[in-house]
């Protein structure tokens, strides 16, 4: 009896092994390189902590351009990998290309929409998210001029500036706010000495807080701020540690969360093709409040944008979406 006991143990065991090893997931990074303190570090700590919590290896792969990124993900669907995460909209025409000569291969992409029968796009409303952190600039600039440096000028970036300028407006309804972006390719992202020249230009105008939505460059954004004693705003990771007492709060884009449960769900056999938006409600987007910036936010800061954010979950505060409407009107 003891023998047959420890017999099918070891048959479980085994079974299990065999599981763990036939799921195979990869994430294709956005170029920007995968520690860029921002998008594409935040889904490495996603990846990261699946693997810590499930004990399941992944593969990562780290384009630094459009071809590389395009065969990454190829190469990992013709080695039976799946599920595969693609972070960057910069794949979506590689997925829609690949995708439906995999049929039985599971791809996420994030940032984009691509409709077929196994893909789930993942996309976020940085709008809501960038509302607060302009809700809280406007609050702590004491000059009535904010910044806004974007990297690449594309759509998805004027969601964030769109955003940012609807709630600095909340707050005073005669704010100035100065947007830039570093360029218009893929090098836009990892370009910090632009990024930071940007953010010297618009202080020089009078700026005293300024969001950079930039990836990697916004680094310089961060940098240059702080090198001036100025206030600057991350993004997508919480960079508040970055520079401490100059990092005024981060809009956090839980791109960690996206992949993490990208991974958990394939594994559980719970993927669903179609489009999975996360906003606030959904703790999909927020702002960053630890030790590093707590001296910084005042309690009416803070019950400002607590009010904000039950109010945008409630319906009752409708955050301009620059990608229905690119007519921004703020």
């Amino acid at each position: 009896m003891k023998r047959t006991i420890l017999g099918l143990l070891a048959v479980a065991a085994m079974s299990t092994s065999a599981l763990a090893a036939d799921f195979k997931p990869a994430l294709v990074y956005g170029t920007g390189g995968k520690f860029d303190k921002s998008f594409n570090e935040s889904g490495y700590n996603g990846a990261e902590k699946f693997k810590a919590d499930t004990g399941v290896e992944y593969r990562d792969f780290e384009p630094t351009g459009d071809t590389q990124g395009e065969q990454a993900i190829l190469n990992f669907a013709s080695m039976g990998f799946s599920p595969i995460v693609s972070l960057s909209f910069a794949w979506k025409s590689a997925v829609e290309k690949i995708a439906p000569q995999f049929p039985d291969t599971e791809f996420y992409i994030v940032d984009d929409v691509v409709e077929a029968p196994n893909v789930q796009s993942i996309v976020f409303k940085e709008e809501q998210g960038s509302y607060l952190v302009g809700l809280l600039a406007a609050m702590k600039s004491e000059s009535g001029t904010v910044g806004f440096v974007g990297g690449m000028d594309i759509p998805l970036i004027h969601k964030f500036g769109c955003g940012y300028a609807q709630g600095a407006h909340a707050a005073d309804e005669n704010v100035k706010i100065l947007r830039n972006f570093v360029g218009t390719t893929g090098a836009a992202w990892n370009d910090p000495v632009k990024a930071g020249e940007l953010t010297k230009n618009q202080m020089d105008q009078g700026a005293d807080v300024i969001y950079a939505a930039a990836g990697a460059s916004g680094l310089g954004v961060l940098q240059s701020a702080a090198d001036a004693e100025k206030y600057s705003i991350g993004v997508d990771s919480n960079q508040n540690y970055v520079h401490p007492g100059s990092v005024l709060t981060s809009m956090v884009k839980r791109v960690d969360n996206a992949v993490y449960n990208a991974f958990k769900e394939s594994q559980d056999g719970a993927f669903k093709a179609g489009v999975n938006s996360l906003g606030i409600a959904e703790d999909g987007v927020g702002w960053a409040y630890d030790e590093y910036n707590k001296p910084l936010i005042t309690e009416d800061m803070m019950a400002a944008v607590d009010k904000a954010k039950a109010e945008i979950v409630a319906g009752d505060i409708e955050v301009h979406d620059y990608s229905t409407d690119s007519s921004c009107p703020y």
